[in-house]
């Protein structure tokens, strides 16, 4: 009996102490890891062999979510806007018995070039956080002479007409990155011209 009575008694004593414990335990789970403000830097290097082109930096701030909470995306645009040709018509003034050939007009269509980047981060449970990245850049390299309508009467030279050549770089990725680190992330070589393009990120945690 009286075995049976300390069973009990601990039996008792341990469902007493298995709330508490577990409500210990509960907040480490439910805990929500706050947002943090993470200021980031993107270069692009540009080179051809061992001339180097350009070295472009960009730094933004954005807004990592963790713990339930949304991470909105940070963009950045920078560039111009490069007229392209995309047909030709024949005006209707000077035409007709006077003997002056009808003028051609060019049709124009603005087209963006430079870098646009799209960013957003979450906090990842080891305390790095998952960048990812959207870049595009696109640039104007030399151009093309493109023929005009020959069968539309025009005087000499009128018929042709220089078309920009754009050239375009494209990548998505996501980054484990911890605060203060540096990463060389891309690199692409343009098949045609040869550039080199070198995409290095780093992130820094604002306290």
């Amino acid at each position: 009996m009286r075995k049976l009575a300390f069973a009990l008694t601990f039996v008792i004593a341990l469902a007493g102490v298995s709330p508490f414990l577990a409500a210990q335990d509960k907040p480490k789970q439910d805990a929500k890891i706050p947002p943090a403000t993470l200021k980031i830097q993107v270069v692009i290097s540009e080179q051809e062999g061992e001339k180097k082109l350009a070295n472009l930096p960009y730094t933004f701030f954005l807004r990592a979510g963790g713990g339930g909470h949304e991470s909105p995306w940070t963009k950045v645009r920078m560039g111009s806007r490069v007229p392209v040709a995309t047909g030709s018509f024949q005006s209707s003034s000077g035409s007709g018995s006077t003997g002056v050939s009808p003028l051609v007009n060019t049709q124009f269509q603005y087209i963006d070039v430079g870098t646009n980047i799209d960013a957003r981060a979450f906090i990842a449970d080891d305390g790095r956080f998952d960048l990812s990245l959207n870049l595009e850049r696109s640039w104007v390299e030399g151009d093309v002479i493109l023929p005009g309508d020959k069968q539309t009467p025009a005087p000499a030279g009128s018929r042709e007409f220089r078309e920009p050549i754009i050239r375009q770089f494209k990548t998505e990725l996501t980054l484990p990155m911890r605060d203060g680190q540096t990463v060389q992330s891309t690199q692409a070589t343009d098949p045609l011209s040869g550039r080199v393009l070198t995409i290095t990120v780093t992130l820094n945690a604002v306290k």
